[in-house]
């Protein structure tokens, strides 16, 4: 009969326990975030970074700062992988989804506190997850045309208002915009936009960033493989290889016993054989231009250089699909299976140039090149790198515009009509769901308010003027100027955001605030040198390490 007591004992420790992980969880997740709050927005502060090798990097890209910190709680990495993952899926918003993700937790301490069910407060969160995305794409989001070159410049020049690039936004925004024009296939109406793997950018020291430019075609850090061969030509046929041209070895390991003095000179003339075939197989189509992945006996250059072929070897295989791309080529494994249409004509000139100390090969004036390569500029790595990493936020802007052609208002103002919208909706929500509907509303205000923070100004009155503003109807475009703090309409200063990177930033915020308010124990699968299974501490608070 005693029994009862002990079990409810045992089921209140659990409990407490669990409530113990659910607020350590969300310590971690708030000290993530407060680390990169200050990186938001155009006068965002820059963190150094310096790396085991002792190199520093300066940014205030948060997905770029996130990766290099270590931390050692569990709940800490996770908020570290969603960076990563906004980045991986829309290369934008990354430090925005970090910082929405510490405050949709921070939100819920209060009612674990207050010993609500975490399921009842992630239900409430999944409600007003999909009520959030419904109001961004129908009260929020407008249209807009792709083909409209301003309408798309001014888009991608919001973009990298924050970043370093801003003084020479709008050449980047150009360079942004024709690479991924140049590298966009359209299916059956169903468009593909490769720039991982088609955008190549390269940096070279020296120059202005000025001179960055966007090639018709393809830039290579090589350089033709015997002096004699020609170093500029007009209209090349390019044949693609993916093969050495050398004397084949034995596929396994070939010992050979030589009995009489003339057997090493018949193995050197079955050699040259063998190599004047493959290059008379090669000669015989006329190309002007030869690339292979793999490497040139010094042979067959005597006999390319004899047919006038010009030749570069050893290239990687990504850049060899690239020249594929931009040249209408086929690559070839075998040259005996070489075919008239496998030839690239689609090249207007290949040239040798010399930048700085090394030797760079340019195919370009290509007729319909599908890929290309951006050529970068500048004073020295430090600023090429910072430069590289800005222009790949310009350049997955533009490619998700293409693909989903709807703008929100940037600046805070989506976030707040996205709040204001939920607070009349949590009217309607029934029993205590209610609270954490309404704590989601107060969340989306963090972005706003980090804005104001950081420009320096008096969060509380502007943000409660700003509430005002969107509280009296169909104000869904105002928001935060990043430069000043004030309040202002986002049509007029012209501050957009993609919708698919906000949908993306606040589905992943929400839904690893619900993983991770969903977990009541950490149990650690490592032992210590006893022997024992290290449980881990909650009470200590979480490490993170810059």
């Amino acid at each position: 009969m005693m029994r009862a007591p002990v079990m409810v004992l045992n089921q209140n420790t659990k409990r407490e326990q669990g409530k113990k992980i659910q607020i350590s969880n969300i310590d971690a997740a708030k000290t993530v975030a407060d680390i990169i709050r200050t990186c938001l927005g155009p006068k965002a502060m820059l963190k150094m970074l310096m790396d085991p090798m002792g190199g520093i990097v300066m940014t205030n890209d948060g997905n770029a700062i996130l990766r290099e910190i270590i931390v050692q709680h569990p709940a800490a990495k996770s908020m570290l992988e969603i960076s990563r993952t906004q980045d991986e899926e829309v290369g934008d918003g990354t430090t925005s989804v970090v910082i929405l993700a510490g405050e949709v937790m921070s939100v819920a301490a209060q009612f674990i506190e207050d010993k609500i069910h975490p399921t009842l407060i992630i239900a409430a969160y999944r409600k007003a997850l999909d009520d959030m995305l419904e109001v961004l794409k129908d009260q929020v989001s407008i249209p807009i045309d792709v083909n409209n070159d301003e309408e798309m410049l001014k888009t991608l020049q919001s973009c990298l208002g924050t970043k370093f690039l801003n003084q020479w936004s709008n050449l980047a925004c150009t360079m942004a915009l024709k690479a991924v024009r140049t590298c966009m296939i359209e299916n059956n109406g169903h468009r593909e936009i490769d720039i991982k793997r088609y955008a190549k950018v390269e940096k070279v020291p020296g120059g202005t960033l000025e001179d960055s430019r966007v090639l018709d075609g393809i830039m290579l850090n090589k350089d033709v493989v015997h002096p004699r061969m020609n170093r500029r030509i007009e209209n090349p046929r390019i044949l693609l290889l993916d093969c050495n041209l050398e004397f084949k070895k034995g596929e396994s390991q070939t010992n050979i016993e030589l009995s009489g003095e003339m057997d090493f000179n018949k193995i050197l003339q079955l050699e040259e054989e063998f190599i004047k075939k493959m290059c008379n197989e090669i000669i015989a189509f006329k190309p002007d231009l030869v690339i292979t992945e793999k490497g040139v006996s010094d042979l067959a250059q005597h006999y390319l250089v004899k047919a006038g072929i010009s030749v570069l070897r050893r290239l990687k295989k990504t850049d060899n699909n690239r020249i594929a791309r931009a040249v209408g080529a086929t690559i070839v494994n075998r040259p005996e299976e070489i075919k008239e249409e496998d030839l690239g004509l689609g090249c207007g000139l290949f040239e040798v140039q010399k930048m700085g100390d090394e030797y760079f090969s340019f195919i370009t004036q290509c007729k319909n090149p599908k890929a290309c390569t951006i050529l970068l500029r500048g004073a020295s790595k430090d600023i090429l790198n910072e430069v590289e990493r800005n222009l790949q936020d310009a350049l997955h802007v533009a490619r998700n515009v293409m693909l989903d052609p709807r703008l929100v208002p940037g600046g805070g103002a989506a976030e707040m009509a996205i709040s204001n919208a939920l607070e009349e909706k949590a009217k309607s929500v029934e029993g205590v769901m209610q609270w954490p509907y309404k704590a989601i509303a107060r969340a989306m205000e963090i972005i706003p308010k980090t804005l104001i923070q950081n420009c320096g100004v008096n969060s509380i009155r502007k943000l409660t003027a700003l509430r005002a503003k969107h509280a009296e109807g169909s104000n869904t475009t105002w928001g935060i100027d990043g430069e000043t703090g004030e309040i202002a309409d986002m049509n007029t200063i012209g501050v957009w955001d993609c919708y698919s990177v906000k949908a993306q930033t606040y589905k992943t915020a929400v839904e690893t605030a619900m993983l991770l308010l969903r977990i009541d124990d950490i149990v650690s699968g490592t032992k210590k040198n006893t022997g024992e299974a290290a449980a881990p501490s909650v009470d200590q608070p979480p490490m993170v390490t810059e």
